[in-house]
């Protein structure tokens, strides 16, 4: 917990005066930053269980002793930097949670096919990250901050492996980046909500 305290407290100790601090007041923005904290608290939760499954499942538990074998896939970390920046906005951080959270949707397939008997779990990971996306972007619309609505025919492409070992390792560091850019999103909506 003392942990937890840490990361959270960390990137937002720098940060002086923040935009919408007019927003501050506003009791419906309050309520969608409340509803969304335990939202992506929630789904925290449900990689954490995908997580511990991967672990039980393929003795893949810790990410420095796979390291190497990273370096041969095609795994990256979705950029989160617009919601760290000293010079943080809302705007630019929320279209950057959206974006992440389309990206790690289709990402997140790529663990049906390797635990087919927890794919009602994805599936409703899936499904949690749809409506956490879709309440950023009804927000931001009642903000009237820009939005950016990616078309949802358009699938990104689903990361390859050359191996089974590579999917199974792929499937951990999706999860472990979807984790820390989950992480991320919460820190700065816990920091709009501190306004």
């Amino acid at each position: 917990v003392l942990l937890l305290g840490v990361l959270l407290w960390a990137p937002w100790h720098a940060l002086h005066g923040a935009p919408l601090t007019e927003l501050s007041g506003d009791q419906d923005f309050q309520l969608f930053l409340k509803r969304n904290l335990e939202f992506t608290r929630k789904i925290r939760g449900d990689v954490a269980a995908l997580q511990r499954v991967v672990c039980g499942t393929f003795q893949l538990c810790k990410e420095d002793e796979l390291q190497l074998v990273r370096q041969d896939l095609d795994i990256t970390q979705v950029p989160m930097e617009q919601c760290h920046r000293r010079t943080f906005q809302a705007e630019t951080c929320f279209s950057q949670i959206r974006a992440g959270l389309r990206i790690y949707h289709s990402s997140l397939a790529t663990l049906q096919a390797l635990l087919p008997g927890h794919a009602g779990l994805v599936e409703t990971l899936q499904l949690d990250m749809a409506n956490l996306s879709s309440n950023i972007q009804q927000q931001m619309e009642d903000l009237g901050l820009a939005t950016v609505t990616y078309p949802t025919e358009k699938q990104d492409p689903l990361p390859t492996f050359s191996s089974r070992f590579h999917h199974h390792v792929g499937s951990f560091f999706i999860l472990a980046n979807f984790q820390r850019f989950l992480e991320t999103a919460y820190r700065a909506l816990r920091h709009l909500a501190s306004l």
